[in-house]
């Protein structure tokens, strides 16, 4: 009876290996069913591409590709233009224009007339002390034509303050 018990496991471990073999050609099989079924896909992908290249014009697909850079290029470009134009002509109007206006409220509050400074500032750029409101110092010895563009500029400047 021992030896039959001895036997017995000496089975049911080859039995083990035997399964394990068995369990191991099966993964081979599937494997090998799924590489077959990958094969017939591949195929059928190769005559959908075939049938597709025989029916696409390449030639005037890169053509109509080239055209459409183009003019996407060409679009970008006046986009770019149109917007920086746009900016310029809308970007510092509006702010001088209420600049200048909110400073001229403060002058005038305050009770100082920028034009007679101005027009009676030195003509150089170094300037040793700038003069107190109540001595402004004005022009002498203006020729007829220095008159007249200085009466022209304070009408411009007046007709601004009355808008």
């Amino acid at each position: 009876m021992a030896k039959d018990l001895i036997r017995t496991r000496h089975q049911i471990t080859k039995f083990y290996a035997l399964k394990s073999q068995l369990q191991g050609v099966s993964l081979r099989i599937q494997t090998l069913k799924s590489t077959q079924a990958m094969g017939e896909a591949m195929k059928g992908v190769t005559k959908a591409m075939k049938q597709m290249n025989r029916q696409l014009n390449l030639p005037a697909l890169q053509k109509i590709m080239q055209e459409f850079e183009r003019q996407n290029e060409r679009m970008e470009m006046t986009s770019e233009v149109m917007g920086d134009a746009i900016d310029d002509a809308l970007e510092g109007d509006e702010e001088e224009e209420e600049t200048e206006e909110l400073v001229n409220q403060v002058l005038d509050e305050i009770g100082i007339d920028l034009n007679s400074q101005l027009l009676s500032a030195p003509a150089s750029s170094t300037v040793a002390a700038a003069p107190a409101p109540a001595k402004i110092a004005q022009a002498t010895g203006a020729t007829e034509e220095d008159s007249g563009i200085d009466s022209d500029l304070q009408a411009r400047l007046d007709n601004l303050r009355k808008m």
